[in-house]
């Protein structure tokens, strides 16, 4: 089965899903959205607002900075496989619970064992403590990671994780829009390293 029809059927089920309480207060399940065939995966928190709306992730005001920053590195998020460990908004834009994170990220592992990345960009401390989590790294906080690269292991699969702000912080705070700037920077270099001229495979 194409990778494309696998994660179709994990889409399937996101949107239908009634496994947590979040179900009741959304409008759109947000599965995520991009090419099927990608090197690297960007993974958020949760869908706000306007991604509720739609049913797509980082289409609000944060999701117009990532795709600013998507294209100072030459890339689209065409290329680019987007979602969020949770896919349903939280009631009020909160802070997802831990329960909600348990329920909802084994729909994320498929995603991430269908695509097979190379690369992961954790968003935010939320996506970041999950990830390290999988690849059993220790996690204290967004700061002190955030910009460091780290080759690991998630659910078995060899490849970097690249933990760094999620833009929704650089709304309200410009020292991190210039420091996101330099870490898309720091992954546009990385992202050289593959000996290809697409992310596509």
């Amino acid at each position: 089965m194409s990778n494309k029809r696998l994660l179709d059927v994990v889409a399937s089920e996101v949107i239908v899903c009634t496994k947590c309480p979040l179900w009741k207060s959304r409008k759109n399940a947000v599965p995520g959205v991009g090419s099927t065939e990608t090197r690297i995966m960007f993974i958020g928190e949760a869908p706000g607002r306007s991604e509720d709306a739609k049913g797509e992730p980082f289409v609000g005001t944060a999701g117009k900075l990532l795709d600013t920053l998507l294209s100072q590195i030459d890339l689209s998020r065409e290329q680019v496989f987007i979602t969020n460990i949770v896919k349903c908004r939280p009631p009020r834009n909160r802070q997802p619970k831990p329960l909600e994170i348990q329920t909802c990220t084994p729909y994320l592992d498929r995603q991430i064992l269908t695509i097979r990345p190379e690369f992961i960009v954790t968003l935010g401390s939320h996506s970041t403590a999950h990830i390290f989590s999988e690849a059993t790294l220790s996690f204290s906080n967004i700061t002190q990671v955030r910009g460091k690269p780290r080759k690991t292991c998630v659910l078995g699969l060899p490849l970097t994780v690249v933990p760094m702000y999620h833009p929704a912080s650089a709304l309200y705070n410009p020292e991190h829009k210039k420091i996101l700037e330099h870490d898309f920077q720091l992954l546009k270099t990385k992202l050289r390293s593959i000996q290809s001229d697409t992310l596509d495979r």
